[in-house]
C-alpha cells in the first residue's frame, strides 16, 4: 500500500516527469468513490439513486440489481472514464488508499474527499444531476435538492442491462426456448427518437396524452373500476410514424417495449400458433410494466376471409381472447396494435380498443417541421419549405429516403454539405422510382 509520505497535493507534479493529473480524471474518480461509499452505507439509496452509467457498469444481471457493497478498481475507472493512468493520477489525492494486491481504491479519509469535492469546478452540475450524491450533501446543508436529483436520472428499468436481465431470467425458466425468437425486445434507451423528435398531429398529442394520464394514475382507475382502458389502435400508410410513435413511448414511459408481427407468431411454420399467441401475451405480462406492440394486425382480418388455415384461424380466436383478457390496468400491459389496411378489419377488432389514433399523410407544415428535425445535424444551404412544398403525398419516412440520398449524392462528390439542388435532384429520383414501382404493381 502506499503511504502518505508517497503522495502530493493536487495539481502539483509529483511524478518526476512530464505527467501532470487531468483535473476532469481526479473529480470523476472521486465522484465515483463518494457515489459508492455513500451508497454502501445507505439502506434507503437504491439502483435508481445512481447515475446511469455508474448503475449500468455495476449491474448484476443475475441478481437484477446493483450489489452492495460496491468496490471501486483501477478497472473501474478505466472503463467508465477511459482513464489510462488511475495509479498515478490517484497518488495526487491525500485521501485515497491504493490496495495494489487488489487494485482496489478507496477513501482513507471520506470527510475530506467530501469537503474537497463540493469545492471542485463543475462539482455543483455533478451533484445535481447524481442523487446519491444530491442526498448526501443536501443534509449537509448545500443547496442542492435530491428530489431534484432523481428526476434527473432515468430509472433503472431504462436501461438495455435491466431488460436483459429479465430476458435471460425468462429464458432460463421458460421450457420453449423459441418464446423469445418470436418477438423484438426493445429498451427504452435504444429508442433513436423521442417523442419530442417526432411530428404528431394535434388529435394524435390529445390521445397519447390521455394514455399517459392513464397509466400515471393507473391506481386510482383500478380503485374506480375502471380497466377498460389502454388498448390503442394506430391506423395509417407504412411510413406513417406507426412504429416510431409506439417505440417512443416506450422511451417517454421507460418501459420495454415487445414488438411483434402478428403474421411471425401465427405461421404455419412455428408449429402450434395458438399457443404462441398465448406465450406472446404471457412475456409481456411477465415484463410488466411494458408495451406490448402488434404490428400488421390487418392480418386477422385476411385470415378470418379465407377458407383455408384452420390452424391460423384458431390462432385468431386465441388472439382476439387474448386481447380482452389483458389489462393496462391490471396487468401493466400498454396493448399497441397497427395496421396498414383498416378498412380489411371487422367490428369484432374494432371494438376491442378505447383509443383509435389516425396516422395520415403529413401536411405541408408537418412536411417542412420533419426536414426541419432530419437536415437539424445537416449543413448546407437549403430551403425545406420549397422541398415541403415539393413532396405531397410523401410520408415521414419518403422524406427520411429523400435527404439520405441527398447526402449520400454529396458525398460523392466530396461534399459534407448538402444544397438545395441535391434535395431536389433526391425528391425527383424518389418519385421517379415510386411511379416505376406503382407501375410494376398495377402489372402485377
Amino acid at each position: 500500500m502506499w503511504h502518505k509520505s508517497d503522495r502530493g497535493n493536487v495539481g502539483i507534479d509529483i511524478f518526476g516527469g512530464d505527467h501532470t493529473p487531468d483535473p476532469t480524471n481526479l473529480r470523476n474518480i472521486v465522484e465515483l468513490l463518494l457515489t459508492a461509499h455513500i451508497y454502501n452505507q445507505s439502506e434507503t439509496l437504491t439502483e435508481d439513486d445512481l447515475p446511469a452509467e455508474i448503475r449500468k457498469h455495476y449491474w448484476d444481471s443475475r441478481e437484477k440489481k446493483v450489489k452492495r457493497p460496491i468496490s471501486v478498481r483501477v478497472q473501474d475507472i478505466t472503463s467508465l472514464y477511459g482513464n489510462k493512468n488511475v495509479e498515478q493520477e490517484i497518488k495526487a489525492l491525500p485521501f485515497i488508499d491504493f490496495d495494489e494486491f487488489g487494485a482496489e481504491i478507496r477513501f482513507t479519509i471520506p470527510d475530506l474527499a467530501k469537503n474537497w469535492f463540493v469545492k471542485q469546478e463543475d462539482a455543483m452540475d455533478k451533484i445535481r444531476r447524481n442523487p446519491t450524491l444530491a442526498s448526501f450533501y443536501e443534509k449537509d446543508g448545500i443547496d442542492v435538492s435530491y428530489e431534484e436529483a432523481t428526476a434527473y436520472v432515468r430509472p433503472k428499468e431504462r436501461d438495455r442491462e435491466y431488460l436483459d436481465s429479465l430476458i435471460a431470467e425468462i429464458a432460463a425458466s421458460d421450457d420453449d426456448v423459441d418464446l423469445l425468437t418470436l418477438v423484438h425486445l426493445v429498451a427504452p434507451e435504444d429508442v433513436r427518437q423521442p417523442i419530442d423528435e417526432l411530428v404528431l398531429t394535434p388529435e394524435q398529442e390529445t390521445k397519447i396524452e390521455k394514455i399517459m394520464q392513464a397509466i400515471k394514475h393507473r391506481d386510482y382507475l383500478r380503485d374506480i373500476g375502471l380497466r377498460e382502458i389502454g388498448k390503442m389502435l394506430f391506423i395509417g400508410l407504412p411510413g406513417t410514424g406507426k412504429t416510431s410513435v409506439a417505440r417512443a413511448l416506450s422511451e417517454k414511459l421507460n418501459i420495454p417495449l415487445v414488438e411483434v408481427r402478428l403474421s411471425m407468431i401465427t405461421s404455419q411454420y412455428l408449429g402450434e400458433t395458438s399457443k404462441n399467441v398465448d406465450k406472446v401475451f404471457e412475456l409481456a405480462k411477465k415484463l410488466s410494466p411494458c408495451i406490448l406492440f402488434i404490428d400488421e394486425f390487418d392480418f386477422i382480418a385476411k385470415t378470418r376471409m379465407s377458407d383455408e388455415h384452420a390452424t391460423l384461424k384458431r390462432a385468431v380466436n386465441t388472439l382476439l381472447k387474448a386481447i380482452d383478457e389483458i389489462s393496462l390496468i391490471d396487468d401493466g400491459v400498454l396493448m399497441i396494435c397497427a395496421t396498414n389496411h383498416p378498412n380489411l378489419l371487422d367490428r369484432a377488432a374494432w371494438r376491442r380498443f378505447d383509443e383509435i389514433v389516425d396516422f395520415p399523410l403529413p401536411h405541408t407544415e408537418m412536411r417542412k417541421d420533419i426536414l426541419d428535425i432530419v437536415l437539424s445535424r445537416v449543413e448546407g444551404d437549403f430551403d425545406t419549405q420549397e422541398i415541403a412544398g415539393m413532396t405531397e403525398e410523401f410520408t415521414g419516412s419518403d422524406l427520411r429516403m429523400v435527404v439520405r440520398e441527398a447526402v449520400l449524392q454529396s458525398l460523392t462528390e466530396n461534399r459534407t454539405a448538402i444544397t438545395q439542388s441535391d434535395l431536389i435532384s433526391a425528391v425527383d429520383d424518389f418519385s421517379d422510382r415510386m411511379r416505376l414501382m406503382m407501375k410494376e404493381y398495377a402489372v402485377a
